[in-house]
């Protein structure tokens, strides 16, 4: 019982401090990109995409937690999402990739967690999905869920992460606003050497382009050389992967999950091209996806129409040309790049394991760059 208050206060802190002192990029009066956001700036624009977040601190050490993305609100393991995966590099551990290749879709809500906690969050995912009505004989669930390595500030060989906690975060999804920063998987991240976390953004095609919504939700714990908008950050702030051939100070390196939701009707094959364009996005931060990165795109499609009935032995689907696609891929870039930055702004400095501490990225240095490029 002390443990979920003390998890509760925890989310209660960090939800407070980020409604209150942190804004976006684009809320900094900063937008990007030529397409206009969803209402919320959101993965949550989707339609009946849901996120939900469990976020643990505790004492000096814990810094950690749980993100679900539920896809649609339906029975997902009766109702498969058409998906793919794009690994940008591949040191990382994110489970039920052969699957999602082989079939093509996926069949539970995403998570993800840290990286030693992934087989607490597949086995979340597994008892989340077999406990749901009508799943009473099934014996076979491929759980998807990513990771990223929080073990700079958090107790990451102490395993924290439990099953329910994954299933909590599962429960708990909503739509609207959602959380950024220090929360959920995001809780102990780092990016490009400052206080990294979850990020979301999103974009509207016009009616001309389909007027579909793609939806990003990021887990940012990378490097490279830091740009917003086109501004070379990193470099002014003197703080960057290589530096330390020049200057005494430490590289910052790690992964990144990035989730890219959409109800436009795609198949598996365009929503693999639909991945390699977050890449891109991810290029715009200035991310080298680097030798020691775990960097993967899950993309997926809620087009109502075109969810996989497990029982159905033809399937029909109505999918976009490939003509149509250029947009999206722009949207897509736009929405990755901007919920990457997002998750920087939206972050707290922290302080974790052994005394290590990270600041956040100083916002007002990087506001007066903007302004005087």
């Amino acid at each position: 019982m002390r443990r979920l208050i003390s998890i509760a206060f925890a989310m209660l802190v960090t939800l407070a401090v980020t409604a209150q002192t942190h804004k976006t990029l684009r809320e900094w009066g900063f937008p990007t990109g030529i397409f206009e956001t969803g209402q919320y700036n959101a993965i949550t624009d989707v339609p009946g995409v849901t996120v939900g977040h469990v976020t643990l601190i505790e004492g000096d050490s814990v810094r950690t937690g749980v993100t679900a993305i539920v896809p649609h609100q339906g029975d997902i393991f009766r109702n498969k999402v058409p998906a793919a995966i794009y690994v940008g590099n591949g040191f990382g551990k994110l489970s039920g990739v052969t699957q999602v290749r082989e079939l093509g879709n996926i069949e539970t809500p995403i998570v993800l967690t840290n990286t030693l906690n992934v087989a607490a969050g597949m086995e979340g995912v597994i008892r989340y999905t077999l406990m749901q009505p009508g799943h009473e004989r099934e014996n076979s669930v491929n759980a998807v869920v990513g990771e990223t390595n929080d073990g700079r500030l958090n107790d990451t060989r102490g395993m924290h992460v439990t099953p329910q906690m994954v299933i909590d975060a599962i429960n708990k999804a909503h739509g609207g606003p959602v959380e950024q920063g220090n929360v959920g998987a995001g809780t102990g991240t780092i990016c490009f050497g400052f206080k990294g976390g979850i990020g979301t953004s999103s974009r509207v095609l016009p009616e001309s382009l389909g007027g579909y919504t793609i939806g990003v939700l990021v887990q940012t714990n990378y490097g490279g050389i830091l740009e917003i908008d086109g501004v070379q950050v990193g470099q002014k702030l003197q703080k960057h992967d290589f530096i330390n051939h020049v200057r005494k100070t430490e590289n910052v390196d790690g992964s990144c999950m990035m989730v890219v939701i959409t109800d436009a009707p795609l198949d598996s094959r365009n929503l693999e091209r639909v991945a390699k364009r977050a890449m891109m996005g991810m290029a715009k931060t200035g991310g080298i996806a680097s030798n020691g990165s775990g960097d993967y795109v899950i993309a997926l499609s809620v087009a109502p129409g075109n969810l996989i009935s497990d029982k159905a032995k033809m399937i029909t689907s109505t999918v976009l040309a490939n003509s149509e696609m250029s947009s999206i891929f722009a949207a897509t870039i736009e929405a990755t790049a901007e919920a990457l930055w997002n998750s920087l702004f939206m972050a707290d400095s922290m302080t974790g394991r052994n005394g290590y501490h990270v600041d956040a990225l100083p916002v007002e240095q990087v506001l007066e760059m903007l302004r005087n490029r």
